[in-house]
C-alpha cells in the first residue's frame, strides 16, 4: 500500500501535507505510511482513499493499476487529425487511454513538402527525438538539422515548425509537457 499512497497523493498534485492535513493526521505519519513503516488504521485507509478520489479497495491492492502502466504496441497508435495530403504533417497518438497525464507523447510524421508550414507555439516544454529519416525544426532566428538518434528539447512557447528532409517523411517521437494552471487545460495542442 505504501507506493500505491505515494503514486496516488502525486498524481492528485498533493503534497505530503496537504495530503496529512485532509486526512487529519501528521505529516510525520503519513511519511512513515508511504514508505511501509506503518500501516494504517482502517478508518485512516478510509480518510486516505476519499481524500485521494479513490475507493479504499485500491489502496490495499497488489495489482498494477491498468490506468498507472500503458503499453501502445507500434500497431495500436491512435491516429490524430487528418493528414492525408502531400504537405500534411501525420500524428500518431501514443498513450492515448492514459487519462489525465502531464505529458502528451505521439508519433509526428512532417511533410516533405517544400511549402514552409506556419510557425506554432504553446506553453510548455518540447523533446523531438527522431527514430528515423532526417528532419529541420525550424525557430525563427535558427534551424536545427536532425538525423535518426539526434533529439532536441526545448520551450515550446519559442515559434517552431518542423520538415521531412530527405524525401520521405521522418518518423519523430515527440513529447510535450505542459504544467497546467488547472484541470481544464491539462493536455496542450499538438503543434
Amino acid at each position: 500500500m505504501s507506493s500505491r499512497v505515494r503514486v496516488l497523493r502525486k498524481q492528485n498534485r498533493l503534497s505530503l501535507e496537504a495530503l496529512a492535513e485532509r486526512v487529519g493526521v501528521t505529516k510525520s505519519y503519513l511519511s512513515k505510511v508511504e514508505r511501509g513503516l506503518s500501516d494504517p488504521s482502517i478508518s485512516t485507509a478510509l480518510k486516505l482513499a476519499h481524500a485521494l478520489n479513490v475507493d479504499v479497495g485500491r489502496l490495499f491492492s497488489d495489482e498494477v493499476e491498468p490506468e498507472l502502466v500503458t503499453v501502445v504496441r507500434a500497431d495500436e497508435r491512435t491516429p490524430m487529425g487528418t493528414g492525408t495530403g502531400p504537405g500534411d504533417t501525420r500524428y500518431e497518438g501514443i498513450a492515448t487511454g492514459l487519462t489525465d497525464k502531464r505529458m502528451v507523447p505521439f508519433m509526428m510524421h512532417p511533410p516533405t513538402d517544400p511549402a514552409d508550414p506556419p510557425f506554432k507555439s504553446h506553453a510548455g516544454e518540447e523533446y523531438l527525438f527522431v527514430h528515423e529519416g532526417t528532419a529541420e525544426l525550424e525557430f525563427p532566428e535558427r534551424t536545427v538539422t536532425l538525423g535518426p538518434g539526434d533529439s532536441v528539447y526545448f520551450n515550446s512557447a519559442l515559434p517552431h515548425r518542423c520538415r521531412s528532409t530527405g524525401g520521405r517523411p521522418a518518423a519523430v517521437l515527440v513529447v510535450i509537457h505542459d504544467e497546467p494552471s488547472g484541470p481544464a487545460d491539462r493536455v496542450p495542442t499538438l503543434p
